[in-house]
């Protein structure tokens, strides 16, 4: 049976039950995981992070698990962990190969845009497939500069999460992000109105046909942007 383990044992858990020069190997395998795993990488091609799709994501995911337990569990040889990188990476290889031979294939696995404003409307299906909120997408618009929505004719989310966004030509009467309306916005006036929801155009109270929501405000005049 396996002997208890005794509380604050400081020996065991600063150094283990391994001998002193286990730590040694632990170095030699830090080198040898580290200068594998980098010639693999660089077979593949890297990407920044914020590039990364899904299949990409995973790879790291699956390459950490390997590398991570070769490197200090000693009965883990290092040959097996080798094996496992060296496969993770041929199969996403495999996977890259067939993206770009077949289109259906490159949209089941990474994903297809999805578009979430058309001039100047948030589009409650789009948010809905990326599962995020309004709240999130004015966010992201704001970072590109945005201050309107009547200033973007068309926002997409792409497979890798990321928004791209398009300026319109003439931008019109649409809902004032900036200052975010999470934050208060004026109440509804005389003239024309929007959806604080969704940003439609709307011209007689009540529940916003697009979205349900019931909260109004002035629609406001959108300058030229330009990402």
């Amino acid at each position: 049976m396996d002997q208890p383990v005794v509380a604050f044992d400081w020996m065991r858990m600063f150094m283990g039950d391994e001998p002193p020069l286990f730590l040694l190997e632990i170095v030699f395998r830090i080198a040898v995981i580290w200068l594998w795993t980098l010639v693999l990488l660089r077979w593949i091609g890297g990407r920044s992070v914020a590039q990364l799709s899904l299949t990409e994501f995973l790879l790291v995911i699956a390459l950490g698990s390997a590398v991570g337990d070769s490197l200090f569990y000693p009965d883990v040889p290092l040959i097996h962990a080798m094996l496992v990188v060296l496969g993770i990476v041929c199969l996403d290889k495999l996977v890259d190969v067939v993206i770009r031979r077949w289109t259906k294939a490159k949209a089941v696995i990474d994903g297809v845009p999805n578009e979430v404003l058309r001039d100047g409307h948030i589009r409650g299906d789009g948010l809905s497939v990326n599962k995020i909120s309004g709240y999130e997408l004015l966010e992201m618009l704001r970072l590109k500069g945005v201050m309107n929505l009547a200033s973007v004719s068309h926002a997409y989310i792409e497979p890798s999460g990321q928004l791209s966004a398009f300026p319109a030509r003439s931008p019109g009467l649409g809902l004032a992000i900036v200052p975010p309306p999470e934050l208060g916005t004026p109440p509804p006036g005389d003239g024309p109105n929007c959806c604080c929801g969704c940003g439609l155009l709307r011209d007689d109270p009540g529940r916003c046909p697009a979205c349900g929501s019931l909260r109004q405000t002035p629609a406001m005049q959108a300058e030229e942007w330009r990402p």
